[in-house]
């Protein structure tokens, strides 16, 4: 069996994101299956080369999975004629100086969402690595969980006949820091430092609905900042100034509504961090990231409103699992398969640069609608 090696750049590993999503479970973890099979037998293999800010995080990362190859010098790492990917996990708002470096010294480049701060800039990115001959990709993992992969099922084998709406509650309580420490780094709560739950989720909430139900439309949105005050990792008291709760609805093409929930300050009276229900003429769903549960027409109850009785009706018990019937694996690491297997050997890759421009835009004009007070509606991009 041939292994060819293709170097990838990985910058922002000592980021949450980046160590535990796209080093540990994704890249490491297709080194540890032996690589990446390709169409002729070849086996493509990471060789990693780490990159960030931190020299000594760096080093201690690197120790810990065996690894020599890391660097603080983004520059001389483009430099590497060994190198053809170049992958983005850091802060937001150093994320576009770096992909322009990356397109400027011509190699293929993989990021995390937002690809940019606003849909000027990712446009800009987009229509760059484009007239470069570069190949790009944009994470968009949420496709690939299992019960939006049993969802597409269902869709595909028109289970729900006409489509009529989509109601999905994503979040749960990020403590403020104080009296115990926060879940999320407290950049994402500094407007000035690109944070927001708005910039965060609505890139993600495009891609889903564009790709199961219908290019968006328009957007009506309301966000508050619930927690004024927060505790960062030093245990310093600021300001939070950006947005932690958004409450939107979508239209879609096609006529379908979406109402979409996202908080960091709700409790969980759920059974997933995020789940979507799926209401169309012939059956209902309920996906979550590993579950879905579904109710058709014909075995669907017929509830009486009657609120002077108490209910009797177990209505969670009247849904029906949907089998996995497949194994499914890690949503990062399945889609960073898919990536390099575009780049070897030229399979389909639809998530490029332009699809991650869309989600910025939706995020961009989800903002304008809740400081306008207003329905906004979305304009397409084209390269």
């Amino acid at each position: 069996m041939t292994r060819r090696s293709i170097g990838i750049i990985v910058n922002g590993v000592t980021g949450r994101m980046g160590y535990r999503q796209h080093l540990v479970r994704s890249l490491l973890a297709i080194r540890d299956a032996g690589g990446v099979r390709l169409p002729d037998g070849t086996t493509l293999w990471p060789h990693l080369v780490l990159v960030g800010r931190s020299e000594a995080k760096l080093r201690e990362i690197a120790d810990r999975h065996g690894l020599t190859d890391w660097t603080t010098d983004l520059t001389s790492a483009l430099a590497r004629d060994d190198v053809e990917i170049y992958f983005d996990a850091q802060v937001t708002q150093q994320r576009e100086k770096a992909i322009r470096q990356a397109i400027e010294a011509g190699k293929h480049i993989y990021t995390e969402k937002p690809l940019a701060e606003d849909t000027a800039a990712a446009l800009d990115l987009a229509r760059a690595a484009n007239a470069a001959g570069i190949r790009t990709g944009v994470v968009q993992d949420k496709l690939f969980l299992p019960g939006l992969r049993k969802l597409k099922r269902l869709l595909d084998g028109g289970f729900f006949g006409q489509v009529l709406s989509v109601r999905g509650d994503f979040g749960y309580w990020v403590f403020e820091g104080d009296w115990q420490p926060a879940q999320r780094p407290s950049w994402n709560y500094r407007a000035s430092d690109g944070g927001g739950i708005v910039v965060d989720m609505f890139p993600h909430w495009h891609y889903v609905l564009a790709e199961l139900f219908g290019e968006v439309r328009s957007v009506s949105a309301t966000v508050a900042t619930h927690i004024p005050q927060r505790v960062d990792e030093r245990g310093r008291p600021y300001a939070a100034t950006a947005d932690d709760a958004a409450y939107a609805v979508f239209e879609l093409a096609g006529g379908v509504i979406a109402q979409l929930n996202s908080s960091w300050c709700v409790r969980v009276h759920r059974d997933e961090l995020v789940e979507f229900q799926v209401d169309g003429t012939h059956g209902s769903a309920v996906a979550g990231l590993r579950r879905c549960r579904v109710q058709h027409r014909a075995v669907t109850p017929k509830p009486v409103w009657n609120p002077d009785l108490p209910a009797t009706e177990d209505f969670r018990s009247q849904w029906t699992e949907v089998p996995d019937n497949e194994e499914f694996d890690n949503g990062f690491k399945v889609q960073w398969e898919a990536f390099l297997r575009h780049i070897a050997v030229d399979e389909p890759f639809p998530w490029d640069f332009l699809a991650g421009a869309r989600g910025v835009q939706l995020a961009e004009l989800g903002l304008v609608s809740a400081r306008e007070g207003r329905r906004v509606e979305i304009p397409e991009l084209s390269l």
